[in-house]
């Protein structure tokens, strides 16, 4: 990840306590809540949802992130000061960046596409909404269904 000027135009994340600012240009590539044990553990949270940006349109703008490589081949990147996550890598996909949404300036801005690892969903934490629901990540995957399970 790359330590870049801020005079593009450019969607902006932080962490809580301002010492770190990133920010990234164009569309993401996909966006989607996270339902696996490993992103609620990281997030302390029943879901993380994500954004996935091409590297090569990613920089921090301000400070750097300390990282924790969580399992084989992820690495997870987040404040040393205040805590807060900002990224993931994986190398399950070479040249992205998956940034959470919590961080950036205006999370409203973006709007997820779908729910990964609902396999592993907390049953309390099913959200009322139309997306399609995934068993794991991946393109070319099938939905399981769209919305929240019929109870």
């Amino acid at each position: 990840m790359s330590k870049a000027s801020d005079d593009k135009k450019s969607t902006r994340g932080r962490c809580l306590c301002g010492a770190i600012e990133y920010a990234f240009t164009g569309k993401p590539i996909w966006t989607a809540h996270c339902h696996c044990e490993s992103c609620r553990r990281a997030t302390s949270s029943a879901f993380a949802t994500y954004v996935g940006v091409a590297l090569d349109q990613f920089s921090y703008l301000k400070g750097e992130p300390t990282a924790y490589a969580s399992s084989p081949g992820v690495k997870r990147y987040f404040c040393a000061t205040c805590g807060s996550p900002l990224a993931f890598i994986g190398d399950r996909w070479p040249g992205e960046v998956h940034l959470y949404a919590g961080s950036l300036i205006d999370p409203s801005a973006i709007e997820p596409r779908g729910h990964v690892h609902v396999g592993e969903q907390l049953p309390w934490a099913d959200l009322h909404d139309d997306l399609p629901r995934f068993e794991t990540v991946g393109k070319g995957n099938t939905p399981l269904r769209k919305g929240p399970k019929l109870r």
